[in-house]
């Protein structure tokens, strides 16, 4: 079990697409590794449809989209453990973005990012593998459900591309709706790729033809050269030049869920 902190929820993001078992998921760790004393709260988003498992959630609220694109949910002030599963027919890089300062204005800690990916969704239309990557980089834990059916080579392929990016984070197989090890899934450590979502971010020094100075090397640029630093940009969060569209662009999950 997670260790509680005083009047400070701890919050997971559930990533992945509609469809993708998040719920079931969700209610297999809500049943193996909480305590009916503590009150664990699901955030969900008024989009989504319902489900079976949503009655093994306990108390679900849901959130909502403003006219503004923010994100409109409120906490219960008895909630310990809060979860926050994403809008699942929407661009998972949009939420994040804003999920960022709604989890600040709720003085609230991120525990961990999940990241369900329907396999058999991701098998049947390619263009879902860049849809996962992206969230896949922003994840502390990814479990690989709905492989019924999914072809072994494929599989290992699929799993095989992020082995060989030496991703920090977690993999883990679902079986039936459930992990093997809740406790290990819901550790409140940070396991991302990403630091968009860190308390503090990284740094970036620049020397004034923008080329990027290690930091243990600052002494080395030189007494009279200026030295620049910037917060370090995303690079699924980068913008285009006119700052309309991002650079790494997702397909429209919408079309195939």
């Amino acid at each position: 079990m997670v260790d509680d902190e005083e009047d400070k929820p701890l919050v997971y993001l559930i990533l992945g697409a509609a469809g993708s078992g998040r719920r079931e998921v969700l209610a297999d760790l809500l049943d193996a590794d909480f305590d009916p004393g503590v009150e664990a709260v699901v955030l969900l988003s008024e989009r989504e449809v319902a489900a079976e498992a949503d009655a093994r959630l306990g108390r679900v609220v849901r959130w909502r989209w403003t006219p503004e694109r923010t994100i409109e949910a409120e906490v219960p002030a008895t909630a310990a453990y809060v979860f926050f599963v994403t809008d699942g027919r929407a661009n998972p890089v949009d939420q994040i973005e804003v999920f960022k300062p709604w989890l600040a204005a709720h003085r609230a800690e991120l525990a961990r990012v999940v990241c369900v990916v329907n396999c058999r969704l991701a098998e049947q239309h390619p263009p879902v593998v860049a849809w996962y990557e992206a969230c896949i980089h922003f994840s502390d834990v990814v479990l690989f459900n709905r492989r019924e059916g999914v072809d072994n080579k494929w599989l290992r392929d699929f799993q095989g591309r992020f082995e060989a990016q030496y991703l920090p984070c977690l993999f883990q197989f679902v079986k039936a709706g459930k992990v093997a090890n809740p406790a290990l899934v819901l550790e409140p450590q940070a396991r991302r790729l990403s630091h968009y979502l860190d308390d503090e971010q990284e740094w970036i020094l620049t020397d004034e033809e923008g080329e990027v100075i290690d930091p243990d090397d600052e002494e080395e640029a030189g007494d009279d050269e200026e030295l620049s630093a910037e917060v370090e940009v995303d690079p699924y969060l980068e913008l285009r030049s006119g700052g309309h569209r991002r650079v790494k662009e997702l397909p429209d999950i919408a079309k195939f869920v």
